[in-house]
């Protein structure tokens, strides 16, 4: 088996450059007593393909995954009567303590009684029940995600 290699130079302002060269390696082959060229892929060289276990946008960038962060005047917590594709108190949590203590804080509205709409501030923010944290440790024991999902279901909502 013979090789053959063709280089394509690459001028970069005038001069050569090795980082700029290209090249293309071929294998001469027989085929039913036929002579052919194959390209062969060089081993040394960075393949461009994709990796199909990553998230990769153009350019060669990784998709940044999505984490979760609060947003002052946001308010999303606060909507407590979310309606019947919601769980409800009951089937939430598992201490009666923490029902009374939800269903005690919406509003006729639906909306939490210590969140202000007009100023979209919550009055008890720093001293808020654990069930108005989005936090990892919250949805695992309230909903069973996991925090490898965490990111991704409280962003999603």
């Amino acid at each position: 088996m013979c090789q053959l290699v063709h280089l394509c130079s690459l001028v970069t302002l005038g001069a050569a450059s090795s980082a700029g060269r290209l090249s293309c390696t071929f294998r001469a082959s027989s085929a039913g007593g036929r002579q052919k060229m194959e390209k062969v892929r060089d081993p040394n060289k960075q393949s461009n393909r994709v990796n199909k276990n990553k998230n990769v946008l153009g350019f060669g960038t990784e998709k940044k995954a999505e984490k979760w962060s609060c947003v002052q005047g946001c308010g999303a917590c606060c909507k407590l009567d979310k309606g019947p594709s919601f769980g409800t108190p009951e089937e939430i949590f598992d201490d009666p303590v923490d029902v009374e203590l939800f269903k005690s804080m919406v509003g006729s509205d639906g909306w939490c009684i210590h969140y202000d709409k007009a100023t979209r501030t919550c009055s008890i923010y720093e001293r808020r029940p654990y069930f108005c944290r989005v936090e990892e440790q919250v949805f695992q024991n309230l909903y069973g995600i996991d925090k490898k999902r965490f990111n991704k279901e409280a962003c999603s909502t």
